[in-house]
């Protein structure tokens, strides 16, 4: 068995009624903000049950994840004062346990995602909690 953050094609597939594949709470978050799934449902609503039943499971476990990565009241621990939406990169660093100039880096090579605002960066915190769940455990 692999790490959970890491794992492999064949370990997501399970099902003994046929194949069904299983997604974490924040691959669903990805899935349904940059994969547009969201738009879809609202636009195919009723098409298909099992897809819509399908969607809304995916979107109830995409916000459970959302509030927790992002520090809501619904969250076990926030890391993060829930009123900074957007963080500088030493805040993103402290989180991380990185230094700034790694987080700089990490953003040059699209592996996070951050809004230039003048000479700075600054990251939404639902990005920075993607970005830790692709890392794995700090």
């Amino acid at each position: 068995m692999t790490d959970r953050n890491n794992r492999q094609a064949s370990e997501l597939v399970v099902g003994a009624d046929g194949p069904v594949v299983t997604v974490s709470a924040r691959v669903a978050a990805f899935l349904m903000r940059y994969a547009g799934l969201n738009t879809y449902h609202l636009d195919n609503r009723g098409v298909d049950p099992e897809v819509d039943q399908t969607l809304i499971a995916l979107k109830v476990i995409a916000l459970s994840w959302r509030e927790t990565a992002t520090g809501t009241k619904n969250a076990a621990r926030p890391e993060l004062d829930p009123q900074s939406e957007w963080l500088s990169t030493q805040q993103a660093g402290a989180v991380l346990r990185m230094t700034d100039s790694a987080i700089r880096k990490a953003i040059r090579d699209n592996r996070l995602q951050a809004n230039r605002v003048g000479r700075s960066y600054r990251i939404n915190r639902e990005q920075l909690a993607h970005f830790k769940g692709r890392k794995g455990p700090t």
